[in-house]
């Protein structure tokens, strides 16, 4: 069984030309820095939405590797956090199945120890990877 990060946004309105580029930017730097070719990163579906109001959506299957489970969290809420900076009048929901992952103005979106280098470390450790590998 996978378990997934979900986010959308919405508003009344339709995104502009230029939140669309900026879209596009958040995607493709988060895109290019993600650190696993072999897993999934920040991945917002294309095309209209059954939902009027959803302005942007999508989705990232979580690693089954206990290891690479925090990294990739961490890199794809920061992704998210961008995203909703860059449009900050929508409404937004992110969640892991059914846990929401809470917003912080300061810090964007996280999840407790998802940057604790020890958690990561005994993670990696039973996982089998080698947390120097990365």
């Amino acid at each position: 069984m996978s378990v997934s990060l979900y986010y959308n946004a919405h508003r009344a309105t339709p995104l502009t030309e230029a939140e669309s580029a900026s879209v596009e930017r958040v995607v493709a730097a988060h895109t290019a820095t993600f650190p696993y070719d072999e897993e999934e990163s920040l991945y917002v579906y294309d095309g209209a939405s059954s939902e009027p109001s959803e302005i942007i959506a999508g989705s990232t299957k979580m690693p089954f590797d206990p290891g690479r489970l925090m990294p990739v969290i961490a890199h794809v809420l920061d992704s998210v956090t961008e995203l909703r900076r860059a449009l900050p009048d929508a409404r937004w929901r992110v969640h892991m199945d059914d846990l929401d992952v809470p917003w912080d103005e300061a810090e964007g979106y996280a999840l407790p120890g998802m940057r604790d280098a020890d958690l990561i470390a005994e993670l990696a450790a039973a996982g089998g990877e080698d947390v120097a590998e990365r």
